[in-house]
């Protein structure tokens, strides 16, 4: 099979790294064809620190990928989190020459062009700007002004910006694993792509993906991505604290916190005990569960609170700006027992664990459909889109080298249908090429 036929996803997380190929099936659903996972060893809270080790890793996930199924991975879609991720709210307007035309694609082009235009701070970089709603003079909440009259167009705009070096750094390791880059997403958004249906992004809803290093939240209302924050904690503390708590090695730490961890202290009676092996011949460690469950539940309260405060600064308390649909938890981190009853006694929201099942093929894998998996399905999701895009583009481009021998008239009509089918680039995608040469360059 050529790539052309099937798409890739890369995760590089704090824990692990995931890479996953599938491709699109006739009912429009994706098919997971081959994935291989690695131990993430140079990622702290989401950003590289270690260059040589995450290439490694990479290599590792993407070999097992490949043997997995046979093929041969060249172009991957990475996503992009970390603590140095921010998100800001900003308006622009733009004032159209002809208020007797209407509203094309390239007034709301030259709109977002000039957001990304804004002043950052030394060494950020604007990584997506998300059109919320616009206004033609004065007229508000319109969700698509194209084909409108009006001379004042103005929008609300989601910044997301991110740090240039920790890009660049990303960037860096998939060139030197040999890999192309295929585009590069935000990890919140790739996730919710994969767990949340369109309805709950209607209805008002937040995601939270609990993954090792890193927290990350995205929040939609009536179908439009509202606010994303990442906060610098995730399962890997939790593990940290118990290390701390109980003196036992990490490996151990992370075991009990999956096999007899729960976040809800009431849950575990006092004489239940746990008893761990000593190192090197030395005494047997007894551990008790309800002590256990207390160090992690003092954590995961921290870790809700400080998500629960980014979703009050979106403004849920706010009648008109209601989570209907409450919250999602997916991720790693979500796997943690009673973490669904907590999180709805903390904020006093419906929860769910999200799955990310929401556009996969039936019969895929039973380990692929859990939330662990939930950026790698959803960066995959957003590869498949990209192929698909770029393959329209290629034939759109083959149809217009074609020479056509019609009359002078009927040839024009063509060449303006030709214009009028060839899909736009978003935004997003020109940030995306001027990154890549961005990337080039600094070789």
């Amino acid at each position: 099979m050529e790539q052309g036929n099937y798409s890739v996803g890369l995760d590089i997380g704090t824990t692990k790294i995931v890479a996953i190929i599938g491709k699109e099936n006739e009912y429009g659903k994706i098919e997971i064809l081959g994935i291989g996972k690695s131990k993430s060893l140079g990622v702290h809270r989401g950003v590289v620190n270690n260059i040589t080790q995450t290439i490694k890793s990479i290599q590792q996930a993407v070999e097992e990928a490949e043997a997995s199924c046979g093929l041969k991975i060249s172009s991957v879609v990475v996503g992009i989190a970390g603590q140095h991720i921010r998100s800001l709210q900003h308006s622009d307007y733009i004032t159209r020459e002809d208020s007797e035309e209407v509203i094309n694609d390239d007034d709301l082009d030259t709109l977002c062009n000039q957001v990304y235009k804004l002043i950052m701070l030394p060494g950020e970089e604007i990584i997506h700007v998300l059109p919320q709603e616009y206004k033609v003079d004065g007229q508000a909440e319109i969700k698509q002004p194209i084909g409108m009259y009006g001379g004042r167009l103005e929008a609300n705009f989601h910044v997301v910006v991110g740090q240039v070096t920790s890009i660049k750094n990303v960037g860096r390791c998939i060139k030197s694993a040999g890999l192309d880059l295929g585009n590069i997403t935000l990890e919140p958004l790739a996730s919710s792509n994969a767990v949340l249906s369109q309805e709950e992004k209607e209805a008002g809803v937040a995601l939270i993906d609990i993954g090792g290093g890193t927290t990350d939240l995205a929040i939609f209302k009536d179908g439009i991505i509202r606010h994303t924050a990442v906060i610098p904690f995730g399962g890997g503390v939790i593990t940290d604290d118990i290390k701390e708590g109980c003196s036992i090695i990490e490996k151990q730490a992370e075991l009990l916190k999956i096999k007899f961890g729960s976040a809800w202290p009431g849950e575990n009676k006092d004489n239940e005990i746990v008893s761990i092996p000593g190192l090197r011949g030395r005494e047997p460690k007894e551990i008790s569960l309800k002590n256990l469950s207390k160090i992690i539940h003092a954590r995961v309260v921290e870790i809700i609170e400080q998500v629960y405060v980014e979703i009050k600064n979106y403004g849920h308390d706010d009648q008109k700006k209601k989570l209907i649909g409450g919250i999602v938890l997916t991720g790693g981190g979500s796997q943690l027992k009673h973490l669904k009853q907590l999180v709805e006694y903390i904020t006093g929201m419906d929860t769910r664990i999200g799955y990310p099942n929401e556009h996969l093929a039936g019969d895929s894998d039973k380990e692929v459909v859990s939330p662990l998996y939930a950026t790698a399905v959803g960066l995959l999701m957003n590869a498949v889109q990209n192929d698909a895009k770029n393959k329209k583009i290629e034939e759109v481009v083959e149809q217009e080298e074609e020479p056509v021998l019609v009359e002078e008239s009927v040839s024009e009509n063509t060449a303006a249908q030709t214009k009028e089918s060839f899909p736009r680039k978003s935004v997003f995608d020109k940030w995306s090429d001027k990154l890549k040469d961005f990337l080039d360059n600094a070789e």
